[in-house]
């Protein structure tokens, strides 16, 4: 019996300091996500620029190059350039221009370590879907200050109502740091999701494109008898 009672003695304890701890690690738990947004957020502007500056080395020196003003998005220059791409290989007349292309083809090549996305997508999956285990969380931490409360005993007497009452007045606290953490992080979230999203859509566009230069001015060089290196 003796080793019965201080077993539920130190289950209660150990319920006790999980729901104290509860709020405070949705807390830190919170802060590192908006830590990890904000590294998401870096990474897709880094990206952008470094898909932009190479497209500009591919179509630099062409005949009506597009160029937007400092003030564009960069999503939106990288979709110039791809234009200007696809321009010069829908017209056949312009041999100076795809001469061009196919002899940056090879430089283009070397830096397209940029197209990788698998892990600035997989980060940012799991930032974006471990928004869901904040109300859970929150949920969690209250069910634990309640089985705290309704475990522990005054006196050899089982808990109050009004023990239990009150340490559920404390443990509310817990669910209301889940929800506003899912609140605020979702709302980050929103603000962010199109430039994440644009920036894997430009990615693949950008694959396709290159993807389509190296067939099509391949073979034109080929059957034109130019060299291709």
């Amino acid at each position: 019996m003796d080793i019965l009672s201080q077993a539920t003695l130190n289950w209660t304890s150990l319920l006790e300091q999980l729901s104290q701890l509860s709020t405070s690690v949705i807390v830190v738990l919170f802060g590192l996500h908006l830590g990890l947004f904000f590294i998401l957020w870096v990474w897709s502007k880094r990206d952008f620029r470094v898909i932009a500056s190479a497209l500009f080395d591919f179509t630099k020196g062409l005949k009506n190059q597009s160029l937007l003003d400092s003030n564009s998005h960069l999503g939106d220059q990288i979709e110039v350039f791809l234009a200007d791409v696809n321009d010069v290989l829908d017209d056949p007349k312009r041999a100076a221009d795809r001469r061009s292309l196919l002899l940056r083809m090879q430089v283009l090549d070397e830096k397209r370590s940029y197209l990788q996305s698998m892990s600035f997508e997989t980060v940012y999956n799991s930032a974006r879907t471990m928004i869901e285990a904040y109300p859970l969380a929150g949920v969690l931490g209250t069910m634990l200050a309640i089985g705290a409360a309704l475990n522990t005993k005054t006196n050899g007497q089982a808990a109050t109502v009004a023990q239990v009452v009150e340490r559920f007045g404390e443990a509310i606290w817990c669910s209301f740091a889940g929800l506003i953490s899912a609140i605020i992080l979702m709302f980050i979230n929103s603000w962010l999701e199109p430039s994440f999203n644009r920036l894997t859509e430009d990615r693949k566009l950008v694959r396709e494109t290159i993807g389509r230069a190296k067939r099509e001015l391949t073979l034109s060089a080929a059957k034109a008898g130019e060299s291709v290196e």
